[in-house]
């Protein structure tokens, strides 16, 4: 736990020193009366009690509890700045590096875990430690104090009481297994929780459509049902335990008193020694008692952290290297890759030379749209390298790499802003002029007109409130905005009706202009034109030339060439009895 705490507040040193210090004096602070109280004891055990020191230190302890309450006041906003500052840190922090990440972590990461580990667990460490750090230090510097001021008075008492932290290890080492073992589960739960109700969510429309909302909804009832389980379990069973310790804090408070009992009856000590003991002795393991009690939450915490750190530790595509291209033709020189176990690519070969026009095509899991991932460097390659301009593109820093890429995906993203915001993601940097040219080209003012607050109109979440085709004329108009030399196309146009398609078209023809260009197609005839086309069949490169060549080797390309052709005169006539395809 110490060595997940320093990881954490080393985020932030100067004022966890700060935080460490007014809880040091705070927790001195509310020792010190029980001592300055003693002074009264002695005064009243003497011959002659003078009553002008008895006053003078009531006054005193008046004073220091003034003190104590205005310290304890900037202790506590101390430390929960320090908290709030921290998790703000966190968060931040994972937010950048897991864009670091290649999209393998998110293969072999569920992505309710992910949100549980930015979210949650980071709430875990701000609700938690922002409660216990005042009861830690207290009960670490407090302890220490008094435990000094009792050795000063009696060895033997002050040495009985400090008796009972080493029997007490063997409990708190047993609850400490439990609430380890039992909090990877009650996580692990509270992670289903979330993946299952995202689950849910996401697919309440096709949940609905095929009437299966409350059978879908039995399985989030039983993931429910299981966290409350497993949460009460993470309480209940290493409880007794804390319990047992805090009972043998009690027995050695019982064996002092006998034992100073005993020392008094043989004239060892005096009565003022042995009433210090019982005042003092008890107070000594008043801090303990209190960080015994949030001592599970701690271990809870620690699991926390230890997520959050793993995260943080994980390996990113960061390269220390920062080598930047003179040119942009593309190559593969022996590439292969694979998705865990599966190898998706097998030995790929070519060069993309600087402003010209690569096509992909093939069956479907042949392995187009993995080549344009690897370009774009949502992943590293197993074996083999990837360049841009002949350097490996690993040895690119990665933010200077991706102001170098531009995509057009089928699945556009937007966010839940306007549509002039949502463009200017492509340039952050951008004129408002540089964004409405952006606009023209891309043919998105056709629609932008149409709309009750034109280009500040809202998209809604992911783009919800517009057209497949009016969303990808945005995500073009991103990428012209970029301005990119490489553009990564995966046919934008084939899902779209005639009149959007149109408009896609000329869209990327303008986005297209003196760029280097991989386009994944799957209408042949957008691609007659490419410079190259590659022909995929399972993860191999079959076929390789352009249009008219292809069609010469009788090969893949022209049977697709030949039954793409056919299609485009079906027609579909349906009768009462029948449906015809002719």
């Amino acid at each position: 736990m110490i060595k997940n705490l320093k990881y954490v507040t080393s985020f932030n040193p100067k004022d966890t020193r700060k935080v460490a210090f007014t809880e040091i004096v705070h927790s001195m602070l509310i020792a010190a009366p029980s001592g300055i109280l003693l002074v009264v004891v002695w005064e009243l055990f003497s011959e002659k009690p003078d009553h002008t020191r008895i006053w003078s230190v009531v006054a005193l302890m008046a004073v220091m509890l003034l003190i104590q309450f205005f310290v304890a006041s900037r202790s506590m906003v101390r430390s929960n700045l320090l908290v709030y500052d921290l998790s703000t840190k966190l968060r931040i922090k994972l937010g950048n590096h897991i864009q670091k990440f290649s999209l393998g972590f998110f293969k072999q990461k569920d992505p309710g875990e992910i949100a549980s580990i930015v979210l949650q667990d980071v709430a875990n460490f701000e609700g938690i430690f922002g409660h216990s750090i005042g009861n830690l230090a207290s009960a670490a510097f407090g302890t220490v104090l008094l435990s000094v001021f009792l050795f000063v008075y009696d060895w033997r008492l002050a040495l009985c009481l400090l008796l009972a932290l080493p029997l007490i290890y063997p409990f708190l080492r047993i609850a400490n297994y439990l609430v380890s073992r039992l909090g990877k589960k009650q996580i692990a739960a509270r992670n289903t929780v979330g993946a299952k109700f995202l689950e849910y969510v996401q697919g309440i429309r096709h949940l609905k459509s095929y009437g299966l909302t409350g059978k879908r909804h039995k399985g989030l009832e039983d993931s429910f049902d299981d966290l409350r389980r497993k949460s009460i379990r993470m309480e209940a069973i290493p409880g007794p335990f804390i319990v047992t310790a805090a009972i043998v804090f009690e027995i050695g408070f019982i064996g002092m008193t006998a034992l100073g009992l005993y020392f008094l009856l043989q004239q060892s000590i005096t009565i003022p020694v042995l009433i210090t003991f019982l005042i003092m002795g008890y107070n000594l393991y008043n801090p303990l008692k209190v960080v015994m009690v949030d001592y599970l939450m701690l271990r809870y915490m620690n699991e926390s952290l230890a997520r959050i750190i793993g995260v943080l530790e994980e390996p990113t595509m960061e390269t220390p290297k920062d080598e930047l291209p003179e040119n942009y033709e593309i190559g593969f020189k022996n590439v292969n890759f694979g998705y865990q176990d599966r190898m998706t690519l097998k030995d790929i070969n070519f060069t993309v030379p600087e402003n010209s026009m690569l096509a992909l095509v093939g069956h479907s899991g042949s392995g187009k749209t993995t080549i344009a991932s690897l370009i774009a460097r949502f992943w590293d390659v197993n074996e083999g390298s990837i360049t841009l301009g002949g350097i490996d593109i690993r040895n690119i820093n990665q933010d200077k790499f991706y102001k170098l890429i531009s995509e057009v995906f089928q699945e556009v993203y937007l966010f839940d802003d306007t549509i002039y915001n949502n463009i200017k993601i492509g340039n952050p940097d951008a004129s408002e002029k540089e964004v409405y040219d952006a606009v023209e080209q891309s043919q998105c003012m056709e629609f932008i007109r149409e709309l009750p607050d034109g280009i500040h109109t809202k998209v809604g979440e992911g783009g919800c409130k517009l057209s497949g085709g009016q969303k990808q004329r945005i995500s073009i108009a991103r990428a012209l905005l970029k301005d990119a030399p490489v553009v990564l196309l995966d046919e934008a146009t084939a899902s779209l009706d005639p009149e959007n398609e149109i408009y896609i078209q000329r869209a990327i023809h303008e986005l297209v202009q003196s760029k280097t260009v991989v386009v994944i197609a799957h209408k042949l005839s957008t691609i007659q034109n490419a410079s190259q086309i590659l022909v995929l069949n399972e993860g191999k490169i079959a076929e390789k030339g352009n249009h008219e060549e292809l069609l010469e080797k009788n090969g893949i390309y022209r049977t697709m060439w030949d039954i793409q052709k056919q299609s485009n005169g079906w027609k579909v006539k349906y009768t009462n009895e029948i449906l015809d395809v002719c």
